[in-house]
């Protein structure tokens, strides 16, 4: 049977419809209608046969939107931290609006991350921005390279080269944490890991181990539990942690999410904070001033990130509307350490 489909109705063919029958993707369709030059002449010419075989008119509304000087991103999203992804959406939707950009958010699992990004190229998105753990999934950032459209990630610990990126050393920044506590006279330190499925979760561990070593202090698995990024795996695992008859007398989460609800298992515990138990977290999101007491924490500057994420794949758009060859710089930014009343010296 011929793939191709039959010749319709105007009103009732879609962008899909000329991609299937020119044998290219929605998003190579929608760069010929709108007359880009990072387009060969031999596909240009397939798509406008195909336009003209079907008799498709775009829709004058979308040709409006889809005009030259508007670029169209998408933001793809799986992320078990609410307080991370309301900073990451408000950096995003304020630079958006400052430069004349629109935004298309997609909420997806990582199972299902890839169709996401295979909708969001058919439906003629410029560009996506890819927040974590999305950052590090290969199969999305390898789907968009063979679609031919910009992405941006965004906080993972291991930038790919052929994708912008923007991020904070979190190695550096997690080993800047645990020098603070053995500084306060911690020697046994409860660390909470990542999710495993971001290459950020290593780096911080990595980071956390290296502290110990410099100083001398011997690194003990017992003191290690693994967190996803999670109020509730926070929970399970800082239990863990303070089941033993040796417990920690610091603990150090990989987000503020796991930090809020070692907290919360030190006051069901009968433990006060910081007197009986540290406890400390990264991101310095919302969560980490709703608590009590409130989390002393690495700052990551997540707005701020989203903000250069959508100027640096703005920018890549446009260059290749101008027929320029991408770039994919790697954007670090600073981190910092912000002491509130959630740490002290360990009790006597």
């Amino acid at each position: 049977m011929d793939p191709k489909p039959a010749r319709r109705q105007r009103g009732s063919l879609t962008i899909h419809d000329v991609a299937r029958y020119a044998g290219v993707s929605p998003m190579t369709v929608s760069r010929v209608i709108n007359g880009e030059k990072n387009v060969r002449d031999s596909t240009r010419q397939a798509v406008n046969a195909a336009i003209r075989h079907l008799n498709y008119a775009p829709n004058p509304a979308a040709r409006s939107l889809a005009g030259a000087d508007l670029v169209r991103i998408g933001l793809l999203y799986s992320n078990p931290s609410a307080a991370y992804l309301s900073e990451f959406l408000v950096g995003s939707l304020d630079q958006c609006s400052r430069a004349n950009i629109q935004l298309i958010v997609e909420k997806c699992d990582e199972p299902g991350a890839q169709a996401a990004a295979t909708r969001l190229v058919g439906s003629g998105i410029d560009g996506i921005i890819l927040p974590p753990p999305l950052c590090d999934v290969a199969e999305v950032i390898r789907a968009l390279a063979e679609a031919n459209v910009p992405a941006v990630a965004v906080a993972t610990g291991k930038p790919p080269a052929d994708v912008s990126a923007v991020r904070i050393d979190d190695f550096a920044a997690a080993q800047a944490m645990t020098r603070h506590l053995i500084g306060l006279g911690h020697r046994r330190i409860g660390f909470i890991k990542g999710h495993p499925n971001q290459t950020a979760s290593r780096q911080r561990l990595e980071g956390h181990l290296a502290a110990l070593a410099e100083a001398g202090v011997a690194a003990d698995d017992g003191l290690i539990a693994q967190g996803y990024f999670s109020y509730r795996s926070g929970f399970e695992a800082a239990d863990q942690l303070l089941a033993g008859p040796a417990g920690p007398t610091a603990i150090f989460a990989s987000n503020d999410d796991m930090a809020a609800a070692a907290v919360s298992v030190a006051h069901r515990r009968g433990l006060d904070v910081p007197g009986d138990l540290t406890v400390v977290g990264f991101d310095d999101s919302a969560i980490a001033t709703t608590v009590w007491p409130e989390l002393t924490t690495i700052r990551q500057p997540i707005a701020d990130m989203s903000r250069q994420a959508v100027t640096l794949l703005a920018d890549e758009i446009r260059s290749r509307r101008a027929g320029e060859k991408a770039q994919h710089p790697h954007a670090l930014q600073d981190f910092a350490l912000i002491r509130r009343q959630s740490d002290g010296p360990p009790r006597a």
